[in-house]
């Protein structure tokens, strides 16, 4: 799968590469986990900063940061691949994040994002995806990694406190190779 001129990953689901007119619609998306869900650890909202830094890491590393528009071509949801850790030896391992507009949710996007994400991933040379997901606030996302061959890596207990509840984190893992 090719990245055409336009930008258009899959032109049938409206996945394509983020552009910087996106990062205020990622921002707003992403804000309203941190605000009212544990699927983010992050307890203060996010800046367009952040998000302008992120693309441009990516893009300098040659990692995947997709976007899915509507139909009437608002942004409701992205996904990218960082590396898991700094350290050169996990240089083929990254971390996926999913996040859809609430009122995206169960229309297909996720699933079309993290199709597209694991294609553009292997052509970026990773090897290795890892998903990291707080298990009570995250099922449908469990569920969909699982799907898509997904495996269980383990589970890290109480190691995160948000709205004043001690969480844990599932980790799942995906060979791309």
């Amino acid at each position: 799968m090719s990245v055409d001129a336009g930008g258009w990953i899959r032109p049938e689901s409206r996945i394509r590469t983020v552009r910087d007119a996106d990062l205020p619609a990622i921002r707003d998306i992403y804000n309203h986990y941190v605000r009212e869900t544990t699927v983010t650890f992050d307890e203060e909202e996010t800046v367009l900063a952040h998000w302008a830094h992120k693309r441009e890491l990516l893009a300098s590393t040659g990692l995947p940061f997709l976007v899915a528009e509507d139909e009437a071509g608002a942004v409701v949801g992205f996904a990218n691949a960082q590396h898991w850790r700094e350290k050169s030896a996990y240089r083929y391992s990254a971390e996926n994040s999913i996040y859809l507009a609430p009122a995206a949710a169960g229309r297909g996007l996720g699933k079309a994002l993290l199709e597209a994400l694991l294609d553009e991933s292997a052509k970026a040379g990773l090897r290795e995806i890892i998903a990291v997901i707080e298990p009570t606030a995250a099922v449908a996302s469990i569920a969909l990694h699982r799907r898509y061959g997904f495996t269980d890596a383990g589970m890290l207990r109480g190691v995160g406190v948000k709205f004043g509840r001690t969480l844990d984190v599932v980790f799942l893992q995906k060979s791309l190779t």
